[in-house]
């Protein structure tokens, strides 16, 4: 019997219909010599310290690290029953096919099962990145041999047990530190977590630490022929700041002044250019939930959710998950039909269709810059968004019009930029003539700013040449300050752990992040954001994360390496390099264990303290736990012997052991 293990059962349903399994037994789905089978997510979870020593029940510094020589895993209890179905359907397989998620934590559901259940047959790959009938049949003609994905599981199984190390050794390490000082509660710390906290506790702390600076800037409408446009002063260098503000009342208001007094302004430079804008690449996640959070206030584990249902559930979109915008070449010849099936499905779209060119080459269509996933684009099963819930209309709307903007013309205008002297100082005003409006007729309703918020219009200049005399209509003098940085809104935050090589000041590690993925992965930043709100190191204000005292006091306290977003990402890329089959498993977790044994010996000595509530203290419910109406979920500092949650049921791990 050729048995294909999915990563969960709506998956299995899909890829059930494709092979003709229509009879549904327990726990699959069963046809002519074949069975469809799956998981809910990992049915195996790395085993916690006691289980290797009774002794590790007690939480003590003496027994730090604890490093397993031989590593455990063990059946989840809530799906044991599923696990058992598996393990029995792999007894009886003379194949097995991998159908679950294309990437490495699918690879590890399905490969951590084979070893556990001690299947020894031939494995074939299923490797899909769209759920509609089509795709599947297409991915079932060209099946994988299993070796050509097997380093998936490695590079997976690596990261999972440098966060078991971590997570394990860290979070005992400082809750028990913290103890010495009084804090009762467990401080949770972990490879991915600890350095996406630190970044908002660094941008907390430039805005606290932040010191106005007041200045002054001069606006000044000029008329020539009956038009009238704005012009804004140029202050000398030596009143100025790095950034060209004047800092000098006095020069300010004697410039204004003065202009207002000459009444006229004479062009000095005049510099016309055609700038052709590109279409912007389709989505990767990373990029779907920054714009999602900016433009529909929607969090980042949302945005995932719904994207991931436009995906599964209603066939819309292609794989969700992934950390590239670019297209194969192979699907270019798809597009003509997708087209024609988006514009089907949705009358709104017919007045771009005199626009749509299906032969269109734009630079998305890349193979040399495909990872293992492409981008996200909307799938041929079209049908009317006006029958989605309205959230995940606005996804699927903002989805599709990355795709169609791939067959649209530039984006063209001419900007004019005219240098004028008014009374020996110097005015600069620019303008902007739309020449095609090329992709951008393809931007939904949700990308245009809410009322109020709308930017200041571009301004069309006048037909101007050099030595032309302009009429100073009115000088405008305004007192400015300088402003803070903004707090971090879910969508930055996700944006700097992709790319986190910007916050590196080492020449050379910086250039070695930028070809790296960041910290965490398109699949689990989301859900380390919200485990760090759920376990009350980060609350929301609107649309904005803060972090709480207990995050100040941790970020203080841990390594500045465990909470370096650098750090990780190096680790990122060696588990990059296992995946490439340039190190191996067993080198990878040799280089943590003895990099986490020499931080337990550095930092034992350690006091720390930490001010604010106990995160999980027993018997006391945090204040943002009662916000939310919700039972603390603060882990015990008893028997299981881990600070951090166990691995949600969903497949995708949070990055944190």
């Amino acid at each position: 019997m050729r048995v294909f293990l999915c990563e969960k059962p709506s998956q299995a349903k899909d890829i059930a219909k494709v092979l003709g399994a229509h009879r549904r037994g327990d726990g699959c789905w069963q046809g002519n010599d074949v069975c469809v089978t799956w998981c809910i997510g990992h049915l195996l979870e790395t085993a916690p310290p006691d289980t290797y020593d009774a002794r590790y029940k007690r939480w003590v510094l003496e027994d730090l690290p604890i490093i397993p020589e031989q590593w455990k895993m063990l059946v989840k209890p809530k799906t044991a029953s599923q696990f058992k179905v598996v393990k029995q359907l792999l007894k009886q397989a003379r194949e097995l096919v991998i159908a679950t998620d294309a990437d490495r934590e699918g690879e590890m559901i399905a490969r951590e099962l084979v070893e556990h259940c001690r299947y020894r047959g031939p494995i074939k790959r299923l490797w899909l990145s769209a759920l509609d009938d089509a795709s599947i049949r297409k991915a079932l003609e060209r099946l994988l041999p299993g070796e050509e994905t097997f380093n998936l599981y490695h590079s997976a199984l690596g990261r999972s047990r440098a966060d078991w190390l971590i997570g394990m050794n860290m979070s005992r390490l400082f809750t028990l530190l913290g103890r010495q000082s009084g804090y009762q509660g467990v401080l949770p710390v972990g490879r991915v977590q600890t350095p996406t906290l630190r970044m908002v506790v660094d941008r907390d702390r430039s805005i606290t630490q932040f010191v106005p600076v007041e200045f002054w800037a001069i606006e000044v409408q000029l008329g020539h022929a009956g038009q009238f446009f704005t012009a804004q002063w140029r202050a000398p260098e030596e009143t100025s700041d790095d950034q060209g503000r004047c800092l000098s009342k006095a020069v300010a208001q004697a410039a204004a002044d003065a202009m207002q007094a000459a009444g006229i302004a004479h062009v000095s430079k005049i510099d016309t250019e055609r700038v052709r804008e590109v279409a912007p690449l389709p989505f990767d996640l990373g990029t779907l939930q920054d714009v999602c959070s900016k433009k529909l206030g929607l969090g980042a584990q949302e945005t995932l959710d719904i994207a991931q249902a436009l995906y599964e559930t209603h066939k819309l979109i292609t794989y969700p998950r992934s950390d590239c915008g670019y297209l194969p070449l192979s699907q270019h010849s798809e597009a003509a039909g997708i087209l024609a099936a988006l514009q089907r499905a949705d009358a709104s779209l017919a007045p771009l269709r005199p626009y749509l060119d299906a032969t269109r080459r734009s630079r998305a269509w890349n193979d040399g810059k495909v990872t293992a996933h492409h981008g996200i684009i909307p799938t041929a099963v079209a049908s009317d968004p006006s029958r989605l819930p309205s959230k995940h209309k606005a996804v699927y709307t903002l989805v599709r019009a990355r795709y169609l903007a791939q067959f649209l013309p530039n984006h063209e205008f001419d900007r004019t930029q005219a240098d004028f002297d008014c009374a020996g100082h110097c005015l600069r005003a620019v303008g902007k003539q739309i020449v095609e409006l090329g992709w951008r007729r393809a931007l939904p309703e949700a990308l245009t700013p809410s009322k109020g918020r709308e930017p200041a219009p571009t301004q069309v200049l006048p037909v101007l040449r050099q030595g032309q005399a302009c009429s100073v209509e009115q000088v405008q003098l305004k007192n400015l300050w300088t402003q803070p940085p903004k707090p971090l809104t879910e969508g930055d935050l996700i944006k700097a752990m992709k790319n986190v090589a910007k916050l590196v000041s080492d020449p050379l590690l910086k250039q070695k992040l930028k070809d790296t993925t960041g910290i965490g992965t398109e699949a689990t930043r989301a859900s380390i954001i919200q485990g760090l709100i759920d376990r009350g190191y980060l609350s929301k204000q609107g649309k904005s994360l803060a972090a709480t005292p207990a995050a100040y006091g941790l970020i203080d306290a841990v390594p500045r390496a465990i909470a370096d977003p650098g750090t990780t990402a190096i680790w990122e890329q060696a588990l990059e390099m296992v995946q490439n089959g340039e190190m191996t498993l067993d080198a990878f977790v040799e280089r943590q264990s003895a990099w986490m044994t020499k931080l337990v010996q550095r930092c034992a000595g350690l006091r720390v303290v930490i001010n604010g509530p106990p995160l999980g203290a027993a018997g006391q419910t945090p204040p943002w736990k009662k916000k939310r109406g919700a039972k603390s979920k603060g882990a015990s500092t008893g028997t299981r012997g881990s600070s951090a949650p166990s691995r949600p049921r969903k497949r995708k791990p949070n990055g944190d052991a």
